[in-house]
């Protein structure tokens, strides 16, 4: 490394523990961490520090916790850092630009997709359910609209018919604290070039609802394969049979037909509107997981059961 800069560091969630992590390592002075603010979470509702938060409180950086950005107070609070650079991955909050204007470098946003696909909030979920074969993360500008500012850097990830949500998360993550350092250190030399990113190609990952984890028996093995990969941990994917809920955690896509939703062969084919799913790891509500065969034999599937 070059040179130690000042730097802020604006995150959130377990995604980017790594990048803070990364740059407390090569060196770099992180003047001041913004985390969204404690919240109620988990059975006890008890209030807890977020990821990054509690990272940098171990690390006795400091820590600030704002609910909005928007306030003068708070933006020259931020200026007043006089930082080289911030570093922001998946914050949280919307940036005004006087926040974005303000260190000397500018603000670079770590985004888990190949931009301008997936702008948004759920780009490793999208990626997945839309069936794409390659994701990956891209270093940018932060500019006032969304994910739209130029690149910095960019590298490629494949997504296989294996590949699951938290599994790409925790690649994708890791990927941007290796990329994050060494792209700071080449704008800080002058020796980095931007990319203007294309007008074609842009996506928008919208924000996963509780809604979407349903599986419609109607749509293809190969869809609902999808949704099962791209939607655990959450929201979860389920289904009803009974009136009880049945959380599906792993299943395959294989050759089959009947009824959508009706139990086709054992221990647990499920027919969809093109081919079948051999669902492979499910939850009953209020219970553990359970591979299939473990759960056909305390309960009762048999062929000709439908799912809804």
């Amino acid at each position: 490394m070059t040179a130690r800069l000042r730097l802020v560091f604006m995150g959130t969630p377990d995604f980017a523990v790594p990048a803070l992590k990364a740059l407390v390592a090569a060196g770099h002075q992180i003047l001041c961490v913004y985390s969204q603010p404690p919240r109620p979470s988990g059975r006890g509702h008890h209030v807890h520090l977020s990821p990054v938060h509690a990272l940098a409180q171990s690390l006795g950086i400091q820590v600030r916790t704002p609910v909005s950005l928007k306030g003068q107070d708070e933006q020259d609070a931020f200026a007043a850092l006089n930082a080289d650079a911030a570093v922001v991955v998946a914050y949280g909050l919307i940036l005004p630009k006087a926040v974005i204007d303000a260190p000397r470098l500018g603000t670079l946003n770590i985004h888990a997709s190949l931009l301008p696909r997936w702008r948004g909030a759920a780009p490793i979920q999208r990626a997945i359910l839309a069936g794409d074969a390659e994701t990956g993360v891209t270093i940018m500008r932060v500019e006032p609209k969304l994910d739209a500012g130029p690149m910095l850097d960019k590298q490629v990830v494949p997504i296989t018919s294996d590949t699951t949500a938290a599994a790409l998360h925790d690649q994708l993550s890791d990927l941007g604290a290796a990329m994050i350092a060494p792209v700071l250190e080449r704008l800080n030399a002058g020796a980095l070039a931007e990319s203007i990113q294309p007008e074609d190609g842009i996506t928008y990952a919208a924000k996963l609802d509780k809604d979407e984890g349903r599986l419609d028996w109607t749509q293809s093995a190969q869809d609902l394969h999808r949704k099962i990969r791209a939607l655990n941990p959450w929201p979860g994917v389920w289904c009803e049979l009974g009136g009880e809920r049945f959380k599906i955690l792993e299943a395959c896509a294989i050759d089959g037909s009947g009824s959508p939703g009706l139990v086709v062969d054992t221990p647990l084919v499920v027919a969809c509107g093109v081919g079948a799913l051999a669902l492979t790891k499910v939850q009953r509500a209020g219970k553990a997981p359970m591979l299939a065969d473990e759960l056909v034999r305390g309960f009762a599937l048999p062929v000709g059961s439908r799912f809804s």
